[in-house]
């Protein structure tokens, strides 16, 4: 009796007949389970403790085969639940009446929460499968194909399990691309992006680890991704055009305009800060380089406000033209323009400042002409 008292798993005995049975005896792991002592059960009825009715009425069906398991929904004494297989044997007396029944139960609420997990996790695929255009594909850790299933299959030609069995490493039965699979098998975590049959497919290759840390395969699945492709793509076309369109603003901004051989102007208006000063260097500099100037005037008559980081920019934009080889020119610089030079400090002792374009412009063409004139003396 003792090793029924300690068995690990619970064992009841029941008295009477199959339509009352009454507890005789209660072993500590039924106490475990059940929440009663053997005190609460002990001459008690089981449908007055553990079982409902209709788990009485199953128990009362035993009477034909004993030994076929019975699963019950138990109420433990806690008002929790729990579910135990049950397996009986009888007890009978030498003139062969059965004069008690003992009762054999395992707790497997563990067990049958795992499975209904499982069956709603199976659930939710299903429907997931079934309602989105994708693939879901399960290969182990030897690179076979054990789960192949998805509404996409379709779209392309395959019907669901068709890979099962195929292994990732061999050539694949249809032209596709089986590395992203190959490296994901291997432990690594693989996204890519694949245009095939006339559409754009994105896929995620995960891999799978065992309950050691060790690779057990991968998963993958694949979603149809032309819509968000296009979207991309027109989202891409969008910021092409914008960039365009602020790089003709800018040149509208800031002409540089070939007024004589060799003579470049830039016309400024309007207010001149700091981004607009870098781009007016970036465009000038290139433009003296390119069309080979040897003067570059920056008339600066429209120009309202700079800032005094503009005017520093400026300063030091002529200086960049001269490192070219070129003569720069300030034309047309306003009061308030100037008042911020001066408070500045700047020097613009060196730099050829006349009062307007026409004056830049004349020169530029006395200074080109001595130039000439100097080369043409030479010996």
């Amino acid at each position: 009796m003792r090793a029924v008292r300690n068995a690990p798993f619970a064992v009841i005995e029941c008295a009477g007949d199959l339509d009352h049975l009454v507890v005789a005896a209660w072993n500590d792991e039924a106490e475990r389970i059940f929440g009663y002592t053997g005190a609460d059960a002990v001459g008690r009825r089981l449908t007055d403790t553990i079982l409902s009715e209709a788990d009485g009425d199953a128990f009362r069906r035993v009477r034909g085969d004993e030994s076929a398991p019975l699963r019950c929904i138990h109420t433990r004494k806690d008002g929790r639940t729990v579910v135990c297989e049950w397996r009986y044997a009888p007890v009978i007396d030498d003139g062969g009446t059965r004069t008690r029944l003992l009762c054999f139960g395992q707790d497997v609420t563990a067990q049958v929460e795992a499975v209904e997990r499982l069956r709603e996790s199976d659930v939710i695929l299903r429907a997931i499968l079934g309602a989105v255009e994708t693939s879901v594909t399960r290969m182990d850790r030897e690179g076979f194909c054990t789960f192949h299933e998805g509404k996409m299959l379709a779209s392309l030609g395959l019907r669901p399990g068709q890979f099962i069995g195929l292994n990732v490493f061999d050539p694949p039965p249809v032209p596709m691309d089986m590395e992203p699979m190959q490296r994901a098998v291997r432990g690594e975590l693989v996204r890519s992006h694949v245009e095939a049959f006339g559409k754009a497919w994105e896929t995620w290759v995960i891999p799978l680890r065992d309950e050691r840390g060790e690779p057990d395969g991968a998963v993958s699945f694949t979603l149809d991704g032309t819509e968000a492709k296009l979207r991309e793509d027109e989202l891409k076309s969008r910021i092409e055009i914008i960039e365009l369109q602020q790089k003709v603003i800018r040149d509208l901004s800031t002409p540089i305009i070939e007024v004589w051989d060799g003579v470049l102007t830039l016309p400024m208006v309007g207010v001149v800060d700091s981004k607009r000063a870098a781009d007016v260097m970036d465009d000038l500099l290139a433009a003296i380089v390119d069309k080979r100037a040897r003067f570059a005037i920056l008339d600066l008559t429209g120009v309202e406000v700079v800032d005094t980081k503009t005017a520093s920019y400026l300063i030091e934009l002529v200086r960049a033209i001269r490192l070219l080889g070129a003569e720069g020119v300030i034309t047309g610089i306003r009061p308030n323009v100037a008042q911020t030079m001066v408070s500045l400090g700047l020097d613009l002792s060196g730099i050829a400042t006349v009062g307007n374009l026409r004056a830049g412009l004349k020169l530029c063409m006395q200074r080109a002409a001595a130039g000439s004139a100097a080369s043409a003396g030479a010996p």
